[in-house]
């Protein structure tokens, strides 16, 4: 079968299509015939090994998972014997956070990631609803959301950013998106109350307060916006920060919050795929979730994928046609 592999960490040149050998599921897993993936903040900062603690999971001089990739979408192929979900030609998307190895023709997976895709939508949209929906998922996890409460969400058109504007509007909450000019009309049609454009208005400087700040691709901070915040207000962001600040201020603000109005951080660490993918699957058949999908490539071009990905001004998701020698 036909992947991408890398060998070595570094930027996205490291990258090379190769003929590898089919996998073979085990007794707990599913074979999926990969239809459509794509390239995340996520891939780019594995491929790259950054932050360099990362490779205590990733292997510490070279990958160990040496095929990227984190979510898919396709059909299954084959199941283990102890598989009881799913069938051969179910068709199916999912994700995995420690790596799918998903930039292939073909996968193995276990089937606590993964859920039947709905008939309404495509392989494309379909793998694009997973990553950026579940981290989303957990920001709202780590909160204690209450109707008519108000929320900022920084990032409003990334991957995480849009599936976060669409989740919160399900749990009755005033939204606030910030985004950039040429994106204001698509953020507005992911149903905001509010829409602040960065490019002519500092949003940390806002007139407004908020129970919850959500950035979601982590291009502020706790102390930017800590003034944003209302008397025991959350601060959640999807990057580590200045000096990994993000990890070790959840630990740190409870005992200084009394000096900073109550107000404190959360970091949010993801847990329970399967919830996620049931949830989405839930709300893109009635209709409540659509993931923007910006462009699409073919694995023959990932290179130049990656390199659109970590420029940091991406639509949404991008996303890869897997072809196969039949043409689907």
């Amino acid at each position: 079968m036909k992947a991408i592999v890398y060998t070595k960490y570094g930027s996205p040149d490291v990258l090379q299509i190769r003929e590898v050998d089919k996998p073979t599921p085990g007794d707990d897993e599913l074979l999926i015939k990969v239809h459509a993936t794509t390239v995340n903040r996520t891939d780019c900062a594995t491929i790259r090994a950054k932050p360099f603690f990362m490779r205590i999971i990733t292997g510490l001089f070279k990958p160990k998972k040496q095929i990227p990739g984190s979510e898919f979408a396709g059909e299954v192929e084959a199941v283990g014997k102890n598989v009881t979900s799913y069938k051969v030609w179910d068709k199916v998307f999912g994700f995995d956070d420690e790596g799918a190895m998903s930039q292939a023709q073909y996968l193995t997976i276990t089937e606590d990631k993964l859920a039947i895709i709905p008939e309404n939508i495509s392989y494309e949209q379909a793998t694009a609803s997973s990553e950026g929906a579940h981290y989303a998922y957990n920001f709202i996890n780590k909160v204690d959301l209450k109707k008519g409460q108000s929320v900022l969400v920084n990032g409003a058109t990334g991957a995480i950013g849009s599936a976060a504007v669409q989740l919160l509007k399900n749990y009755d909450v005033n939204v606030t998106a910030v985004c950039a000019t040429k994106n204001v009309e698509l953020v507005k049609s992911l149903g905001p109350d509010k829409v602040i454009d960065y490019t002519t208005q500092d949003f940390t400087k806002d007139d407004q307060q908020y129970h919850y700040v959500f950035d979601t691709v982590g291009k502020s901070s706790f102390f930017k916006c800590w003034k944003l915040l209302k008397p025991g207000g959350v601060y959640i962001s999807s990057d580590l920060g200045f000096l990994a600040q993000n990890m070790y201020l959840p630990f740190l603000t409870p005992f200084i919050k009394p000096f900073l109005g109550g107000k404190k951080t959360a970091f949010p660490y993801p847990s329970d795929i399967k919830r996620t993918l049931l949830l989405i699957r839930k709300l893109i058949e009635s209709g409540k979730f659509n993931a923007l999908v910006d462009r699409k490539y073919t694995l023959q071009h990932i290179i130049d994928a990656y390199k659109y990905v970590e420029k940091g001004h991406k639509t949404g998701n991008v996303v890869i046609m897997v072809e196969h020698d039949n043409g689907n």
